[in-house]
């Protein structure tokens, strides 16, 4: 798969303050023309109002978010290498910073992935995608997501898609939710922090459990141990 921009999108002289400072959306009243053939959800390439080249994204008419970035160079080729190598400096990246049993792999626009969150509960891949473009690949992005885990010895049980975000409507989109392939029990036993979990990936709150949380529930753990043992002694001194 190569996806082959054909359409140019120009910014407007004195627009794209967010894109230029690092974001990665470009908004509908930002945008000074399309050119090119095209649909929604197709890679096109971004310029600046004076032909300078900004970088390759997704466009969706449909959004007020015109144009999510994928990448800054306009010479990228976008194929199975370049969302590939996104996923396993995602996945690297995660290795390094958190416990790896449950976390959230991909973060969208954080991982240069836009439209696109996927958690891992143990075996187990939820994946959600909030974009026309994200849409197009998510599949892709789990086939060789799984591929990379099995590199390490993970080897992925099932995939689940929670879609279900009212936010798709924004994007012209319907909500969506189910199994990507095989069916599977979608009550996922996880280990966190030395608590055991069941995960509902299939109607728990977004997709599942509040991964992102799961320092904020260590640090309250700790203080509420330590809150126990400060009333022992209050307590205990109150004699």
């Amino acid at each position: 798969m190569i996806i082959s921009p054909e359409a140019i999108v120009t910014i407007k002289k004195g627009e794209g303050r967010l894109l230029k400072s690092g974001g990665a959306w470009i908004f509908d009243n930002e945008i000074g023309a399309v050119t090119g053939r095209h649909k929604n959800g197709d890679a096109v390439r971004v310029v600046d109002f004076d032909g300078y080249p900004l970088g390759i994204g997704m466009i969706n008419h449909d959004s007020k978010i015109r144009v999510r970035m994928l990448t800054r160079d306009a010479d990228a080729v976008i194929d199975e290498n370049f969302f590939r190598n996104r996923l396993r400096a995602a996945w690297e990246y995660r290795k390094a910073c958190v416990d790896t049993g449950s976390c959230r792999i991909v973060f969208g626009e954080a991982d240069f992935l836009p439209g696109i969150t996927i958690d891992k509960y143990e075996d187990v891949l939820v994946i959600e995608s909030l974009s026309l473009g994200a849409d197009r690949y998510k599949e892709l992005l789990i086939r060789l997501l799984s591929e990379i885990l099995s590199e390490d010895g993970i080897l992925v049980r099932g995939v689940f898609e929670r879609s279900d975000s009212k936010e798709r409507l924004k994007e012209g989109m319907e909500r969506v939710k189910g199994f990507l392939g095989e069916p599977f029990d979608t009550d996922v036993a996880i280990t966190e922090n030395g608590v055991k979990y069941i995960v509902d990936v299939k109607d728990g709150q977004k997709t599942g459990f509040f991964l992102d949380q799961k320092y904020n529930r260590l640090a309250i753990r700790r203080f509420a141990e330590n809150a126990h043992v400060l009333d022992c002694f209050t307590h205990t001194g109150s004699f």
